[in-house]
């Protein structure tokens, strides 16, 4: 289970489900160029507060489960993800750039949704719209785990 960032003035529990399409769908993902893709991973997250917390190659598209922090928009994120991971991937694989003539590793596209932890759109309205009564505070508090 993903934990709180602390940082000087504020706390945060952002988690985003990112899926990236590789260029013309092809599948690149041999056992080494899989190993590869996770490294680049472990070297995003040292350099940007971006965590993987899991990555699900699925032949001609990418699965990303990250957690990062509001100074990170989404956009941001992935254009960071997209672009070094395509970089190192041609570097250390040249063989793939064969794969994926044009030069470019990602469609221009990606899916991008939040994950809650603690709770979904309707908790969160049916919380909003009881504030001020007190029974209602009361009997959800827990459920919501805000502060």
């Amino acid at each position: 289970m993903s934990e709180h960032i602390h940082k000087r003035h504020n706390k945060s529990l952002l988690l985003y489900h990112f899926v990236c399409p590789i260029k013309y769908r092809r599948n690149v993902h041999d056992e080494s160029v899989s190993a590869t893709f996770k490294q680049i991973c472990l070297g995003i997250e040292e350099r940007y507060d971006i965590h993987f917390l899991e990555i699900g190659l699925d032949g001609d598209h990418v699965h990303f489960l990250i957690q990062s922090v509001p100074s990170n928009a989404p956009k941001k994120i992935i254009g960071a993800i997209k672009s070094i991971r395509a970089k190192e991937i041609f570097r250390l694989h040249p063989e793939v750039k064969k794969s994926l003539w044009g030069g470019k590793f990602w469609t221009s596209g990606y899916y991008v949704n939040t994950v809650g932890q603690y709770a979904n759109e309707d908790v969160i309205k049916k919380y909003l719209q009881n504030q001020g009564k007190s029974k209602y505070k009361e009997i959800h508090k827990n459920e919501l785990r805000l502060f």
